[in-house]
């Protein structure tokens, strides 16, 4: 046989290499550039940011200076190799995938609760040898691309009720309760919000939308005073979080600790930082610096105009992913992209309102920044099906305009 022989072989892996290359350069022409180019400047410096952050936590836990730094390059690469698969493929054929990602989180969301390993307070955690993961962090991405499909196929339909379209929402309700009871508040209003968000898309009349909006405000706001005045719900490590108003006056708690600590850190940095490296909270005064108080370092070495010019990133970001997203031909991409921008939205407020005292501290990371593996390469998931939907909007145009 012809194909058999060495010298045709190698032509033949070449010319597949070459056919593969050239359908990926068109895929890859198709997506949003300013949104991939400031995904890469985040990835980046927050790479560069974490080795910083953590560097003596690391050589005094570990003795490497760049462990936590070699493990995020790791996620990050995970994430960008996965990445690379989801822009390649229609969203179409992720579907059977997605859908047995539901089953999954669900699967590992009740595994947690019975033989999940217990961090702050959290029984959230499933560790293979020395791999944590996470469960409650693939549930929000499950849950946008869940309710993205499933409503795409709904609205096929020539006649559906308001009780087919709520129906889906059922599996968000399964998440939040299941992750109530590890508990993880601050994934839960995480989940909350999202869900919030792709509600008010889905194309609901404007009675059925009122009252599922007032029911769902009323359940989430008595859930969050019953957890706050009756303690129920919440560790003690996470009660005394509540009390997060003049942090330094309660220094030697833990939470005000922490806090006031990262102020220190901000105050420290003023408008140009100490320089890359240079921290002094990092000396184990920040027990986070590297993953929920990260920004803080960051203020203190690089100073406050950076920090500014970071928050400045995440609008643009955002606002990048709605645009995509008001683009898209489809219910599908509107819910994916209105999903993931709440998704980095609640992050970066929720992180942000913590680090400086706003808000209770609840060991939300935030994006691009945090040490992290489930979080990192679930995040980078997200984003590339947001590119996908701007490759599929640009494919769709194109075959429009030839019309």
């Amino acid at each position: 046989m012809l194909y058999k022989i060495p010298i045709l072989k190698k032509i033949k892996k070449y010319v597949i290499i070459l056919i593969i290359g050239d359908k990926m350069k068109k895929v890859f022409n198709k997506v949003d550039k300013p949104l991939l180019i400031l995904i890469f400047i985040s990835l980046i410096f927050g790479l560069l940011m974490v080795g910083s952050a953590s560097s003596l936590k690391a050589y005094m836990k570990l003795s490497d200076s760049y462990y936590y730094f070699k493990r995020q390059l790791i996620f990050i690469l995970l994430g960008l190799f996965l990445s690379f698969f989801i822009i390649k493929k229609p969203i179409k054929r992720w579907k059977p995938l997605i859908y047995l990602g539901v089953i999954g989180v669900i699967g590992a969301l009740l595994y947690v609760l019975l033989k999940g390993d217990v961090i702050k307070g959290i029984t959230g955690w499933i560790y293979i040898g020395s791999i944590g993961i996470q469960p409650s962090e693939f549930a929000k991405t499950i849950l946008i691309l869940f309710l993205a499909v499933t409503f795409e196929n709904l609205m096929k339909k020539r006649e559906i009720s308001n009780t087919m379209k709520v129906a889906p929402f059922i599996f968000s309700l399964i998440c939040m309760a299941l992750i109530y009871k590890q508990p993880d508040f601050g994934t839960m209003m995480i989940l909350a919000g999202i869900t919030g968000v792709i509600f008010l898309i889905v194309p609901f009349d404007r009675k059925t939308k009122l009252i599922m909006s007032l029911f769902t405000l009323i359940s989430v706001l008595v859930l969050v005073l019953a957890m706050v005045f009756t303690g129920k719900g919440l560790s003690d490590n996470q009660k005394s979080r509540f009390d997060f108003k003049n942090p330094c006056s309660r220094y030697r708690e833990k939470t005000g600790y922490q806090v006031c600590n990262g102020y220190i850190a901000i105050n420290s940095g003023g408008l140009f930082g100490s320089g890359y490296g240079n921290s002094k909270q990092k000396y184990l005064y920040l027990p986070e610096a590297h993953t929920d108080f990260i920004f803080a370092i960051i203020i203190e070495e690089m100073g406050l105009l950076v920090g500014v010019a970071i928050i400045l990133i995440y609008f643009i970001i955002v606002w990048r992913i709605v645009l995509i997203g008001k683009r898209s031909y489809n219910l599908q991409g509107m819910i994916i992209c209105y999903g993931v921008a709440s998704y980095i939205c609640l992050h970066v407020i929720i992180n942000l309102g913590g680090a400086f005292g706003l808000m209770p501290l609840t060991g939300v990371p935030l994006p691009f920044y945090s040490y992290g593996g489930s979080f990192m390469i679930n995040l980078l998931v997200c984003l590339a099906f947001v590119q996908r939907v701007a490759v599929e909007n640009k494919i769709f145009e194109q075959k429009h305009l030839v019309r």
